[in-house]
C-alpha cells in the first residue's frame, strides 16, 4: 500500500491530506471539526499533508500548525507553497517562506513548492528574482528538505521547467478527463523518466467529477465502484504517482478516502475498468464545459461576479438543459450580467481560462 517517491528516501501513504477545503463556520475554518478529521487522518496512516501561503484567506498554515502540535508534526511530512505571484524582488521569497514557518510553528518544511508555476511566473517571477538560488539556499541551511514546483500551463513550459533545476518532486493536475490538459499524463511520464515522482491535485477535477457529473459520463463508469474510488483508483493505478491529494470537507470524506486508499495499489485497475474511464474520458470531451475547478482564486470580483458558481450552473446545462440550469442560476447573487471585462480575474485562475469571455457566454445563455 506505501508509495515511494522516485529519487528520494520518501515512502507515504497513498491518500495526501490537501488543506484547502476545510469545513468552514461563519467564513473560517471551523478549528474543531478540521482538527479532529486530519489527526484521524493521521492515526490512520496519513503521512503527507498539503497546505499554502493563501489556501483559506491565509488562514490554512497558521491552523495546520496549530492541528500539528502534540506529537502530529513529528508524525506527518509537511508542504507548503511560495506565493511565487507576490514577489516583488529577490528578498520576498525570504520573508514569505519566515512568514510561513513561522504560522507552521516549525524549523523547516519537508515538500517546499513555488505555486502555481505558468509562463508569466516563470519568466517574470521565478527567472526574474533568482527564486531558485534562493530555494537552493534554503535546502543546504536545513529549512527546506525537497524542492518543487507546482504547475498549471501547457506541456512544452512544463518539460522547460523539469530540465531547468534539480528538482525532488512536482505536482500537477490529473485526473481521467484531464489526461490531455496541461502536464497530463505526458508531463507525469516525462517527469519520472527525468527521475522524479509526481504529487497529484484535482483527482475529481475540483468535484467536478463526483457532483453533477452528466448522466451519460456517469453510465460509463464502472458500477461496483463510487464516483470517487474510480477517479482515485485511475491515479493510484500509475507508478509514476508518489501520492493523491484529497481536499476533504466532511468526516464521511475522510473515512471514504482513507477506505479506498488502503487497497490501493499500481496496477490495481482491471481490463474492464480501463476500458470504461476511456469511455468516459471521451464522453466528457464531448461536452461544451467551462473547465473551471471551482478553486476560486479568482475571487473575490470587484464588480461583484460569483465567477465559479456562474460557471457551475453554465455547466450545468449540459445535462440539465437550459431551463433547468436557469432554475439554479436565477438563486445566484453576483451573476454574469455584473461583469465589466475587468480582466483582473484572469492572471490568477490555475486553469488558463478567458474569464470575462466565457462570462459573456454564460450571460448570453441565461438571457436567451
Amino acid at each position: 500500500m506505501k508509495r515511494r517517491f522516485k529519487g528520494i528516501d520518501v515512502e507515504v501513504f497513498p491518500l495526501g491530506f490537501g488543506c484547502m477545503r476545510f469545513p468552514t463556520k461563519g467564513g473560517k475554518i471551523d478549528r474543531e471539526t478540521s482538527t479532529k478529521m486530519l489527526r484521524h487522518a493521521i492515526d490512520e496512516g496519513v503521512n503527507y499533508v498539503d497546505t499554502a501561503f493563501y489556501y483559506h484567506d491565509g488562514e490554512s498554515e497558521e491552523f495546520v500548525g496549530e492541528a500539528l502540535k502534540d506529537g502530529y508534526r513529528e508524525r506527518v511530512y509537511l508542504a507548503t507553497k511560495s506565493p511565487v505571484y507576490d514577489l516583488t524582488d529577490e528578498i520576498t521569497f525570504e520573508d514569505r517562506f519566515n512568514t510561513q514557518l513561522e504560522r507552521l510553528q516549525t524549523d523547516y518544511v519537508d515538500f517546499y513548492l513555488l505555486h502555481t508555476l505558468n509562463h508569466d511566473l516563470w519568466n517574470n517571477k521565478v527567472l526574474k528574482y533568482n527564486v531558485l538560488e534562493s530555494m537552493r539556499k534554503a535546502k543546504e541551511e536545513g529549512k527546506i528538505k525537497y524542492l518543487g514546483f507546482s504547475f498549471h500551463d501547457d506541456i512544452d513550459l512544463f518539460k522547460e521547467i523539469v530540465d531547468s533545476f534539480d528538482w525532488d518532486f512536482c505536482q500537477i493536475q490529473l485526473n481521467y478527463v484531464d489526461l490531455k490538459h496541461q502536464a497530463g499524463i505526458e508531463g507525469l511520464e516525462y517527469a519520472y523518466a527525468k527521475g522524479m515522482s509526481c504529487v497529484i491535485m484535482e483527482p475529481l477535477r475540483g468535484g467536478r467529477l463526483v457532483k453533477g457529473l452528466p448522466e451519460r459520463v456517469k453510465a460509463a463508469l464502472p458500477k461496483s465502484k463510487s464516483k470517487v474510488e474510480v477517479a482515485l483508483d485511475f491515479l493510484w493505478d500509475r507508478e509514476e504517482v508518489a501520492l493523491v491529494l484529497s481536499g476533504m470537507s466532511t468526516p464521511k470524506q475522510v473515512e471514504d478516502n482513507l477506505r479506498y486508499a488502503k487497497r490501493s495499489s499500481v496496477g490495481m485497475l482491471t481490463a474492464y475498468e480501463r476500458k470504461a474511464l476511456s469511455k468516459a474520458n471521451d464522453l466528457w470531451h464531448t461536452m461544451p464545459l467551462v473547465g473551471c475547478t471551482g478553486c476560486a482564486y479568482c475571487m473575490p470580483c470587484p464588480f461583484g461576479v460569483n465567477i465559479p458558481e456562474c460557471f457551475t450552473a453554465f455547466n450545468s446545462t449540459v445535462y440539465k438543459g437550459k431551463r433547468g440550469a436557469k432554475e439554479g442560476y436565477d438563486t445566484l447573487d453576483g451573476k454574469a450580467d455584473l461583469c465589466r471585462a475587468c480582466g483582473k480575474c484572469k492572471p490568477s485562475c490555475p486553469q488558463n481560462i478567458d474569464i470575462p469571455e466565457e462570462l459573456k457566454k454564460v450571460k448570453e445563455t441565461f438571457s436567451e
